[in-house]
């Protein structure tokens, strides 16, 4: 019986009568409603059902899904495109592109598959953009997501010259202007360019709200791309992985789907160009599937997951840091994980950290070294940070038998003169002894180490693949988790969202209106009070357009949560404040108030 109830539950955001006004990327997911009063262990069986509903086969006319016949078809024309590029990659390029989480994964990608054609001895033909440049591969940079024109600008400058180009635009929501405009550039050279837009909504579903100074949508857009699938002149591949299990935070499930869509093509077509291996039907879904048995092979560990998530949750509960030390591409998901807490969390940036052996050397963006405020590096860590941690930080080193190793031991021992607050995660494969000995020293240094063994693999770069993916889910639900422990949730909403773009500024009204029950107008007044600090707006205000009240709001904390105070009690900005001053915890404070 209860096995029928968690399966309805599974499916539960499928029904068309399930938060009907929202997109299946913005809807709550029936999974996690209480995940704000869970414990550590009951939060990990939480984001891995989350996970799951990936992977789940369709059933019915709702929704396309992930394993769905018509996104598999696509994925093998994709990767037909991207082996004749590879095959004749003079004048030609292959763009990725995105904002936030799926430009940080265009970066991962493109940096793992340049990389395989330089073993090769073949030239890179892969490209990234991200939205606001560089610093937003480390920092939250929403406000370019918001402009078409630079999107549009950024592209022409990467292709500049270039006769063919395959154009990835990545949008978890089908919602970004900067991809928009890249896509809608596309449209009107499709001489030169072919557009591929992935995202997790169905096409109805695409943002459809007027972007300044432009004449489509993003909706509009996505429509005249769906025509043109037809002729293959343009691709959709947009499987509905259902709500995310903090409602909209998409660098979970949308950036795991983005990671597995892109990595299956690329490979794909590498397998069909080096190795004469033909792009297949039964190949494609192969390899879909290899990852879904990640997610398994993952979450074996739950209890050692839950363990980390408690322990990094006690340490930000104590205003204490996490800090991850990585090494490859593995230190790179640290970077993006830890990047990430703060517009989904409010967190400060020092909260969760990410460092990388070689630093920006390894890192190999295109803007190289960020700066003073963006110091990435072992050596930055153990100067900078080190210094000034104590037994309340959590120190995690992320790695696989494959690095070195004995490198590892050595700063397991400079971090365990600091702190006893020291784990370890790491990879290898069934049978490999290699590093057993500095493994054993440390597992000596750690509170906890945690073991993920494969069995061995067809190939080193999918080995590798799968090894990012199982790092990005783990340190995914640690941070999550560690958020929630620290009362950064309310229900299963991001409640401490930062209102820094348009599509935030939609969404924390669309909150507030959901957890007050009050109109869309009072709501959206009260979030202009909290993101101007006044009681009463002025005609100023009220007059200006979204773009200047997210700029504002980039200086503010805690918006959305003054906001909700104000509405569920009618008390002025300043008691508001006063409630979250006794009650950081957000939850409580808003209980306390209603109580």
């Amino acid at each position: 019986m209860a096995e029928s109830a968690c399966l309805s539950t599974m499916h539960e955001w499928e029904s068309p009568d399930y938060e009907p006004s929202l997109p299946v990327s913005e809807k709550s997911n029936p999974l996690t409603r209480d995940i704000d009063r869970a414990s550590a262990n009951c939060i990990v069986r939480m984001l891995q059902a989350c996970d799951a509903q990936m992977f789940q086969e369709e059933t019915g006319a709702t929704y396309q899904r992930l394993l769905s016949k018509q996104v598999v078809e696509t994925l093998m024309e994709v990767a037909k495109k991207v082996e004749h590029i590879l095959k004749d990659p003079q004048d030609s390029v292959v763009v990725l592109s995105g904002c936030g989480t799926s430009g940080r994964l265009a970066f991962l990608i493109t940096s793992t598959f340049n990389r395989a054609l330089r073993e090769l001895n073949q030239s890179s033909i892969y490209s990234y953009i991200i939205a606001g440049g560089d610093r937003a591969l480390l920092s939250s940079q929403e406000a370019p997501e918001d402009d078409p024109k630079q999107g549009m600008l950024s592209l022409k400058k990467v292709c500049e010259g270039k006769k063919q180009v395959l154009f990835i635009g990545i949008s978890c929501g089908l919602s970004a202007p900067f991809v928009v405009g890249q896509l809608d550039l596309c449209l009107q050279h499709p001489e030169v360019y072919t557009p591929v837009l992935v995202g997790f909504n169905p096409t109805h579903q695409a943002r459809d709200e007027s972007i300044p100074g432009c004449t489509f949508t993003f909706r509009s857009v996505a429509q005249r791309m769906q025509e043109l699938t037809k002729s293959q002149k343009a691709f959709l591949i947009n499987p509905a992985v259902g709500p995310e299990a903090i409602s909209g935070s998409s660098r979970m499930k949308g950036g795991s789907a983005t990671k597995i869509l892109l990595e299956v093509i690329l490979s794909a077509a590498h397998a069909a160009t080096f190795t004469n291996t033909p792009i297949t039907y039964k190949g494609i879904l192969q390899h879909m599937r290899a990852y879904k048995k990640t997610l398994d092979v993952t979450f074996a560990q739950k209890e050692g997951i839950s363990a980390l998530l408690e322990a990094a949750g006690k340490s930000l509960q104590c205003g204490r840091r996490v800090c991850y030390l990585g090494w490859g591409s593995l230190a790179t998901l640290g970077l993006i994980d830890a990047s990430e807490c703060i517009p989904t969390f409010g967190a400060d940036y020092e909260d969760v950290r990410g460092f990388i052996n070689g630093g920006y050397r390894e890192l190999n963006n295109y803007e190289g070294p960020l700066g003073p405020d963006f110091c990435i590096a072992h050596e930055d860590f153990l100067h900078l940070v080190l210094p000034f941690l104590n037994d309340q930080d959590i120190v995690l080193l992320i790695y696989t038998h494959s690095d070195d190793v004995s490198e590892v031991a050595k700063l397991a021992r400079r971090v365990r003169e600091k702190t006893s607050n020291l784990h370890a995660v790491y990879h290898r494969v069934d049978g490999d002894t290699a590093a057993a000995v500095q493994q054993e020293d440390i597992n000596k240094l750690c509170l906890s180490s945690l073991k993920i063994t494969w069995s061995s693999p067809a190939s080193g770069i999918l080995a590798h693949l799968q090894w990012e993916l199982s790092t990005k889910l783990l340190l995914n639900t640690v941070s999550t988790g560690a958020h929630v422990l620290k009362g950064k949730i309310y229900q299963n909403y991001m409640i401490d969202v930062q209102v820094t773009n348009s599509k935030l500024y939609c969404r924390a009204t669309r909150l507030l209106q959901k957890l007050s029950g009050c109109p869309e107008s009072q709501c959206e007044e009260a979030l202009l009070k909290t993101i101007y600090r006044v009681d009463k707006l002025t005609a100023d205000i009220t007059s200006s357009d979204i773009a200047t009240h997210t700029r504002t709001a980039r200086n503010r904390t805690k918006v959305v949560p003054l906001a909700l105070v104000c509405l569920l009690t009618g008390c002025s900005l300043m008691e508001a404040e006063t409630h979250l001053e006794q009650q950081p915890i957000v939850r409580e404070a808003v209980e306390a108030c209603l109580s």
